[in-house]
């Protein structure tokens, strides 16, 4: 007799588990998937290429819906599941629609944070988080010109990009005066903001914003310093938060995120979490790589093939945002007790810093080229002194190879 397996949001971190698990025991369970949205799972990454007419909504499906019928897997596309009841193991459907279970992952995933501001509820004002906000973003833009878009980070770019692609007429608006600064520094920043102004894009930098105006459509924005904007569509991209609501109602413990320890079990038994929605050792996810790797850890876990443990390792980020090459790992921003090698190139558009501590590399942004990122973090990982390489390492490794030979 199988066991029941439910997962609880079909994304990709979820479904990568289900992919993961079907390698290592494909018979153990019975699977059935819950998802919110009308599709098989796709590529939420490659949304980006979708606004901007590069893929189509078929090309970033990972699993179409025939996948799921090939594998025996019974999936529930538009439902959300609104209950669990972990003493009956049986989850509910907001349409009354239920499933048992013996295993449950929980994968719901993180939503787009919407500032309370007066006007968020007009027609035109949405978030940039999935294929529905894409389908409003590409139709607004054949009837109407003025875009803004609230958020200066890799998303917020992203959809500016996309949107100007479509032909609208884009204003990125940002508090602070450093974009995406998860990832940059203020003169990587700069670079990009010389970069991106010159493809037409426009910025606000240094606003806050205050109201959006409009009777039913949004019209205008409004900034805490009293000055206005013109709108059409309003697309929010100011970060996301894990969306933990459904397993907190049902008691599953969770702080900023759902509490999972290192086989991605949660502190109730036979549930288990991955993906944007959980927390483990204080820390939340955002990138596709730790997701994939929890996912492993989940399958294997699930599969009892041995003793897989997650750990939040040091990550990269290597983005190519709007064409721009970018990649940044660790402490990129340093203090008092480190210090910085840079190389600036600013007519080629490149920059490169290294943040050294005590002669080793604790952080790294390369803007323009990243050709050596991966050398870079490796260098890092390995906490290797480099006073030996220290006068030609921002000048990237084929260099210290060929002065060795």
């Amino acid at each position: 007799m199988k066991e029941k397996l439910v997962l609880i949001g079909n994304g990709m971190a979820g479904m990568r588990t289900i992919d993961e698990l079907l390698k290592l025991a494909p018979e153990k369970y019975d699977i059935t998937v819950f998802g919110a949205e009308p599709h098989g799972n796709y590529n939420r990454i490659m949304l980006s290429p979708v606004l901007a007419g590069d893929k189509s909504i078929g090309e970033i499906l990972i699993h179409d819906l025939q996948w799921y019928q090939d594998n025996n897997i019974t999936l529930h596309t538009e439902k959300t599941i609104t209950q669990i009841d972990r003493t009956k193991r049986i989850v509910l459907a907001e349409d009354g629609t239920t499933a048992d279970y013996d295993r449950l992952i929980l994968a719901t995933g993180s939503n787009p944070v919407m500032l309370p501001i007066p006007g968020i509820e007009l027609e035109g004002v949405i978030s940039f988080r999935d294929i529905n906000d894409v389908n409003i973003m590409i139709e607004t833009a054949k009837t109407h010109k003025k875009a803004i878009v609230i958020g200066g980070g890799l998303l917020g770019l992203e959809a500016a990009n996309g949107l100007m692609i479509q032909g609208m007429d884009v204003s990125v608006v940002h508090r602070s005066g450093t974009l995406m600064n998860q990832q940059l520094d203020q003169a990587a920043s700069d670079l990009m903001l010389i970069e991106l102004q010159a493809k037409g894009m426009h910025f606000l930098m240094h606003h806050d914003t205050a109201e959006f105006i409009g009777k039913d459509r949004v019209e205008k924005v409004l900034f805490k310093d009293g000055s206005e904007v013109d709108a059409d569509l309003v697309v929010m991209a100011v970060g996301v938060r894990p969306n933990i609501e459904l397993a907190q109602n049902s008691g599953i413990a969770c702080e900023r995120g759902v509490l999972v320890d290192d086989t991605m079990s949660t502190y109730s038994p036979n549930i288990y979490a991955v993906g944007e929605c959980v927390q483990h050792r204080n820390q939340t996810f955002g990138l596709v790589a730790p997701l994939y790797e929890q996912a492993k850890v989940c399958a294997s876990r699930l599969a009892n093939s041995g003793a897989a443990k997650y750990s939040s390792s040091a990550t990269a980020t290597k983005l190519k945002v709007t064409g721009i090459d970018l990649f940044s790992a660790g402490d990129f921003m340093g203090d008092d007790s480190t210090e910085s090698l840079i190389f600036s190139d600013p007519t080629r558009h490149v920059y490169k810093k290294i943040v050294l501590k005590d002669n080793k590399i604790i952080g790294t942004v390369l803007y323009g080229d990243t050709t050596d990122g991966n050398w870079y973090f490796s260098l890092l990982g390995e906490q290797r002194d480099i006073s030996a390489l220290r006068e030609d390492i921002l000048f990237g490794q084929h260099q210290i190879d060929e002065a060795l030979l």
